[in-house]
């Protein structure tokens, strides 16, 4: 050790002291391992909590993927009702009766005239039904005779 400590030199060296360690031993008794029994348990613990989160997880997946499914129906369903309003418009416009009189002027129709119109009278709808049955079944009589 130097001479000069703490800025005096009238200071007497000091030797070195031996310290003395009193050295324990400290004896380490082990556990022993797990019991089998405990060791399943923590398996099958382990083992439920992974089925049950793979459950979680799998009915997220469902649960997203019905509602892109969902998303996507909406979609279309948006695009047919637009597609549809403008098929109405469009019968609405075709449907005109000015246009369809000029259409039909233009193919060569005329207005009838009042002896060309002739009324029928109305059957009631038990009578007609029948006419219509047997008028079905003379036409099938007569398809299938050769």
């Amino acid at each position: 050790m130097p001479a000069y400590i703490h800025g005096s030199l009238a200071v007497e060296q000091r030797t070195n002291q031996k310290v003395t360690v009193k050295e324990t031993k400290k004896i380490v008794y082990r556990n022993k391992s797990l019991p089998v029994q405990e060791k399943l348990l923590y398996l099958f613990t382990m083992l439920i909590c992974v089925i049950v989160a793979s459950l979680i997880i799998w009915r997220y997946a469902q649960i997203y993927e019905m509602n892109t499914k969902i998303m996507k129906l909406e979609t279309d369903i948006q695009m047919l009702q637009a597609d549809n309003s403008v098929l109405k418009h469009k019968v609405e416009s075709l449907s005109n009766p000015d246009r369809l009189r000029q259409e039909a002027l233009k193919l060569g129709m005329v207005p009838p005239e009042d002896k060309q119109i002739s009324k029928v009278p109305m059957k009631s709808t038990e009578t007609q039904s029948k006419t219509t049955a047997s008028a079905v079944n003379e036409k099938k009589v007569e398809t299938t005779t050769p």
